[in-house]
């Protein structure tokens, strides 16, 4: 198993943001308030925020941080970052103020527009999922031992098994599924929905609504480096700094499945 050191110092720091967020998870009822955007912001986005970004400065003084509560920086200046931080200090707020536990904290690394670590930390379930380029992908339950993941390719006798978000549809997500010819569908927050695909739970999932670059980026590095591909309609593989960071429509599924990413490549995304 090959895990830098940068990796399991950025592993730790998931976790111990994912303490912060306990703290006010533990204390019952969550205030909250709304962002310009409408999504909404708790003590616990904020808590955890401010620890990941004190630890990366701590671990990496030169490289940059962009996470959701941040400033928000130009393109102007982040189209010169060669390498930087992306984080998303807490995904799956709505699942956090509905305390089902499916939420994460999110650190991915990004070089030259593509993700090339990423740790998934669920600290209500006591779940990691981790990797970095050309190291492979786990997936640690508590204390236990970390076991590599891999993606499952879809037989034609078996249905396809589909996750998607248990807070956000798309009526789009019926007329994907006729496509396929029917499937299994499985409900679930936050980026761990990624992450059914990159254990091999689920073969395929589709987000079809609005995501931003920050909750996409750490399971994408999970995903790729067990053996998947996060990629838009045509195919092409997501990409991150750009000038908008809003994602495209996307579909996660293994890089080898060749028959399914040809039926994607058919539907009108």
């Amino acid at each position: 198993m090959q895990n830098t050191k940068l990796l399991q110092d950025v592993l730790a720091l998931a976790r111990e943001a994912g303490k912060r967020i306990m703290v006010v998870y533990d204390a019952g009822a969550v205030e909250q308030q709304d962002k310009k955007d409408g999504s909404p912001l708790t003590a616990a986005d904020l808590a955890s925020h401010h620890a990941i970004v004190e630890g990366l400065r701590k671990l990496t003084p030169e490289w940059p941080i962009l996470s959701e509560e941040s400033a928000a920086e130009s393109y102007e200046v982040r189209r010169n970052w060669k390498r930087f931080w992306l984080v998303d200090p807490l995904d799956g707020t709505k699942e956090f103020i509905k305390r089902n536990g499916e939420f994460t904290v999110n650190i991915a690394l990004i070089e030259d527009g593509k993700p090339v670590m990423g740790v998934v930390h669920a600290p209500v379930l006591g779940l990691s999922y981790f990797a970095e380029q050309g190291g492979g992908a786990f997936k640690q339950v508590g204390d236990a031992a970390p076991v590599p993941i891999r993606v499952a390719l879809h037989t034609p006798n078996e249905k396809i098994k589909m996750v998607g978000s248990r807070s956000h549809s798309d009526p789009r997500q019926d007329d994907l599924t006729a496509h396929l010819g029917g499937g299994e569908f499985l409900s679930m927050g936050s980026s761990l929905k990624f992450c059914l695909v990159a254990e091999g739970t689920a073969h395929l999932y589709p987000r079809l609504g609005p995501t931003m670059e920050w909750d996409t980026a750490a399971a994408n590095a999970v995903v790729l480096e067990a053996g998947g591909i996060v990629c838009e309609g045509g195919g092409e593989a997501l990409r991150y700094n750009k000038a908008d960071l809003h994602n495209p429509p996307f579909a996660v599924l293994a890089a080898a499945d060749t028959k399914l990413r040809t039926q994607l490549r058919a539907w009108k995304w």
